[in-house]
């Protein structure tokens, strides 16, 4: 039996859930390889497998590297909206037999993992304080 390739996979993927965005899973896959080249320079460990909130970390700078501020719009262009979310298209493709998964991984190891307008949204937002002695206006803080 040939093993199946990414594109042939994500046929199967879409035509049993259509939720996500075929872009979406793509943008998944290098942010999974994003995420090993990262663990290669960084450690050893040398073991294929990522675990859930190690894989949401890598999609979380990965999406801030290729999107920046605009991160959150993309994510919901591609009906994207909590860590759930791509745990859900994580065993779409566990389910279509490109990624791996062990007996410990499961859906719920994305759950609730953060908050997407915190890790999101919150870094691009100016920091602010009150001026003294001039109502309504603001100076940027240093960060």
């Amino acid at each position: 039996m040939q093993p199946i390739g990414f594109q042939d996979a994500l046929e199967k993927v879409m035509q049993v859930d259509p939720t996500y965005d075929r872009e979406a899973y793509c943008f998944l896959r290098d942010a999974l390889e994003s995420t090993l080249k990262r663990r290669k320079k960084t450690r050893k460990d040398t073991n294929g497998h990522v675990s859930a909130p190690e894989l949401l970390e890598g999609f979380r700078l990965y999406c801030l590297q290729e999107f920046g501020p605009m991160t959150i719009m993309v994510l919901d262009q591609w009906n994207i909206r909590a860590t759930e979310d791509i745990g859900r298209m994580v065993f779409n493709l566990v389910n279509a037999g490109v990624f791996g998964a062990t007996e410990e991984d499961s859906v719920e190891g994305f759950r609730d993992v953060y908050d997407f307008d915190e890790v999101f949204s919150r870094p691009f937002r100016p920091s602010s304080t009150k001026l003294s002695g001039l109502p309504g206006m603001f100076v940027k803080t240093p960060q």
